[in-house]
């Protein structure tokens, strides 16, 4: 009996848009003008871009489409409308906010719920959302489980929340200094990590004995549900459409950035259950984003979202998603190169601390070894660690986190196996000559999201 096959992506390619290769000489020069950081690299110096998935996924036929029937009336467009529609009918929240991208959700959301001196548990930061919590007064605390801090740990859902530590702050601070707990499916810190269904179920019924909502950070969602339906017991023949509804369902509010999961270039909202709430994000929108039945966009990115999210729950698509992430995992685990385990389902995840164990933490390894990927082959990755951590907005200090990683995000429906192959051989070739890669110290520090525009130089 056979028990594997080989298997090809869900769709066929009708559009191709043409790569440009450089020579190594070339991209030791892009890379220094760039300050080592790759997210300051122009686009046509790249060869495979895999600093993120965000905004970069190809989009269908029918999204291109419905591009034509952009509605783009300033107030009440058709698309608004269309896109309300299918946010009831998979998300199942009760009403929405447009925004330009998640980032606007996540201003407007802690706005309006945060107040000086709360405190937002949540299962490990993110970039943008913590900062914004920050801004609006609050501090984060990270509640998720201690295997999500170790990269070797084979936990299949080390997204779960640490319920037993997020019932000892509210004890500590009291139920009325949290707002909210914040919860991402998946947790892209972490290495592209899920939360089980399980341990959201518990965590609805802790916070609902403390009268807390739940925020869902949905960027992934349907991603999530895929490693549920694969590895959660009692899930197996469910469609993952039923799981992204019973994931939403058991939150009270979420953020999206449909960069990700819809499949859009540009879009995202905010969607709640609460009334009250929503009243104040409808006029808050207006002051931030755009009107709120279009909030930062045209109606025909609205309506590419909307038929962008009913594609991304489909069974078939998502399947390939996630099968291409675990390909180039894979392929990295049987060279032998450290990466974060079990393979994430939006990248795969080098562990930089142990790939380059000859630098300290405060030599950036991560940055450094992101810059010496693209040196060797045009690909571009991007820096999850010391980098992205900031500094502590108290003592001033470097945060310095357990995770020190370099990202290799794969956009949807953009790359084939062979690209794939190429990327892996370039992370072989690098690791082999490991030895070799200098560290970096920091010129150039922005004062918010440091990892965008900082730069730096090489260390003699």
């Amino acid at each position: 009996m056979q028990t594997s096959r080989s298997w090809a992506e869900p769709y066929k390619i009708k559009m191709v848009e043409p790569l440009f290769i450089t020579t190594r000489e070339e991209r030791e020069t892009y890379i220094k003008e760039a300050g080592y950081n790759t997210f300051l690299l122009r686009s046509r110096q790249v060869y495979i871009d895999l600093l993120t998935d965000s905004g970069t996924s190809a989009m269908s036929d029918r999204q291109w489409a419905a591009m034509m029937m952009g509605d783009e009336a300033y107030a009440g467009s058709e698309n608004f409308y269309h896109l309300e529609e299918a946010i009831h009918k998979y998300y199942g929240y009760k009403y929405l906010v447009p925004t330009h991208q998640g980032r606007g959700a996540e201003h407007i959301l802690s706005k309006i719920m945060i107040k000086d001196g709360d405190f937002v548990p949540g299962n490990m930061y993110f970039t943008t959302t913590r900062l914004h919590q920050e801004l609006a007064g609050g501090t984060f605390v990270d509640i998720i489980i201690k295997e999500a801090h170790d990269p070797e740990s084979t936990h299949l859902f080390k997204g779960d929340c640490d319920l037993q530590r997020l019932e000892d702050l509210i004890k500590e601070k009291g139920a009325d200094k949290i707002p909210y707990v914040s919860i991402a499916t998946t947790v892209n810190m972490a290495g592209g990590q899920p939360i089980s269904m399980a341990n959201l179920k518990a965590l609805r019924a802790l916070t609902a004995k403390y009268g807390i909502p739940i925020v869902h950070d949905m960027t992934r969602v349907a991603e999530n549900a895929y490693m549920i339906q694969q590895n959660e017991k009692g899930y197996q023949d469910k469609a993952v459409k039923q799981i992204v509804r019973e994931i939403c369902d058991l939150t009270d509010a979420a953020t999206m950035s449909a960069k990700k999961d819809a499949l859009v270039n540009i879009g995202g909202f905010l969607a709640v259950n609460d009334e009250e709430i929503f009243n104040q994000a409808r006029n808050m929108v207006v002051i931030y984003e755009g009107l709120h039945t279009y909030g930062g966009l045209a109606g025909r990115d609205m309506e590419a979202m909307a038929i962008g999210i009913s594609e991304s729950v489909s069974d078939d698509h998502i399947r390939a998603r996630v099968g291409q992430v675990l390909y180039l995992g894979k392929k990295l685990l049987n060279a032998g190169v450290p990466i974060v385990k079990p393979i994430g389902t939006h990248g795969v995840f080098i562990d930089a601390k142990k790939f380059l164990p000859h630098l300290t933490q405060e030599q950036f390894p991560a940055q450094s070894l992101a810059a010496e990927i693209y040196e060797d082959s045009g690909v571009r990755a991007m820096e999850r660690g010391i980098v992205s951590a900031g500094r502590d907005k108290i003592t001033g200090e470097n945060n310095h986190p357990e995770l020190e990683l370099v990202r290799l995000t794969i956009p949807r429906r953009v790359y084939t196996q062979a690209h794939m192959d190429v990327v892996a051989e370039s992370v072989q070739s690098v690791y082999n000559e490991r030895d070799k890669v200098k560290g970096l110290k920091m010129i150039y520090e922005p004062e918010y999201l440091r990892f965008f525009q900082a730069r730096f130089e090489k260390l003699g």
